[in-house]
């Protein structure tokens, strides 16, 4: 049962229902997780800014490797619904997520990921070595702070309880 309710689109204040019509313009879906944060328009605008985040990236950092680094993260904190929001995401693009081939740029920010969720104070030289002979300055700045909004992202969805979306279900690991 979640702490806090999604908004009611029909009683939301004019504020919350344009943010709501931007995020299905943008978008084009409108998550349960988004349908809770937009309690507060502004905490929703905040959490959209993965989406900077990843435009930024992906000319250095293609959408694959975003989505495994996303999922490690995800996977780590032990939030279902970003979790399953990537594997969809992947097998979307024509991967199975439960067999994933991955590439060196992949094994990379799966591992960097993860380091990140178990002690994001002390993050293995050799993965700092290997980023930084990969990616530039900016790239490394904008992975980390996408790394901090899934972090946000992982909270948010497992404090509030926020609900498993139903279009993840099909896509749900098979022991989750």
């Amino acid at each position: 049962m979640p702490h806090i309710p999604m908004i009611d689109y029909e009683t939301a204040s004019q504020e919350i229902r344009e943010a709501h019509d931007e995020e299905l313009r943008l978008r084009g879906r409108m998550t349960n997780m988004k349908r809770t944060l937009l309690h507060s328009p502004q905490a929703h605008r905040i959490y959209a800014e993965w989406f900077t985040l990843r435009a930024e990236l992906i000319p250095h950092v293609d959408d694959r490797a975003i989505q495994v680094f996303c999922r490690a993260i995800s996977e780590e904190t032990g939030s279902k619904i970003a979790v399953t929001f990537f594997r969809r995401a992947i097998a979307l693009s024509g991967a199975d997520p439960d067999a994933l081939d991955l590439r060196d740029e992949d094994r990379l920010l799966d591992r960097f990921g993860r380091a990140v969720v178990q002690n994001s104070r002390a993050i293995p030289p050799d993965i700092w070595t290997e980023l930084k002979a990969r990616y530039s300055h900016k790239v490394l700045v904008d992975l980390v702070a996408l790394a901090g909004i899934m972090l946000a992202t992982a909270v948010f969805n497992n404090v509030v309880e926020v609900p498993f979306d139903a279009e993840l279900e099909p896509f749900a690991a098979p022991d989750s």
